[in-house]
C-alpha cells in the first residue's frame, strides 16, 4: 500500500505509480482539512447566501444565484460540461497519473468534496477501474 501524501508527492513515488499497480492509500492526517472544507461548503449552501461555485453560475454567469432546489441540476451540468474529451486516448500509466495528482489536490482540503467522494475515488482506483481519457477536454457546447 503506497501513502499519498497531499502535498509531498516525490517523484520516485510518481514513477511507482504510473509503472505499477501498488493500491494507493490517502495520509489519514489530511482528513481534518477534508472535512473541515467539505463542512464549510455545506454551512455555506444552507445559509443560501451566494458563493461563487456553490450556488452561483461560473464565469459570465457569477452573478446568478442558482435557487437551492435546482442546485443539483446546477452540479449534473457542471459535470456534463467537463464530460468531453478529444484525440487520443491516454496511456493507463498517465491516467493513474492523473488519478493520483487528483487525489493529492483533493486531499489538501481546498475545495469542498466530501471524503465519500475521495475514497469512492481511491476505491476504483485501487480496483484499477481507470476512467476513459482523452489527451484534449473540450467543452461539451462546443463539441455537439
Amino acid at each position: 500500500m503506497m501513502m499519498l501524501t497531499p502535498g509531498k508527492l516525490a517523484l520516485p513515488q510518481l514513477r511507482r505509480i504510473a509503472r505499477g499497480s501498488d493500491p494507493l492509500q490517502l495520509d489519514p492526517a489530511s482528513f481534518n482539512a477534508i472535512d473541515a472544507s467539505a463542512r464549510a461548503v455545506a454551512e455555506i449552501a444552507a445559509k443560501g447566501h451566494p458563493a461563487y461555485g456553490i450556488n452561483t453560475g461560473f464565469g459570465r454567469l457569477a452573478n446568478t444565484h442558482i435557487p437551492a432546489d435546482q442546485l443539483e441540476l446546477l452540479q449534473h451540468n457542471l459535470v456534463l460540461s467537463h464530460a468531453v474529451g478529444v484525440g487520443e486516448l491516454m496511456s493507463r500509466p498517465v491516467v493513474r497519473l492523473l488519478m493520483a495528482l487528483k487525489l493529492s489536490s483533493l486531499g489538501r482540503g481546498h475545495s469542498g468534496i466530501r471524503r465519500e467522494v475521495i475514497d469512492a475515488l481511491v476505491t476504483l482506483f485501487n480496483a484499477d477501474v481507470l476512467p476513459i481519457s482523452r489527451s484534449r477536454v473540450q467543452s461539451a457546447h462546443r463539441a455537439i
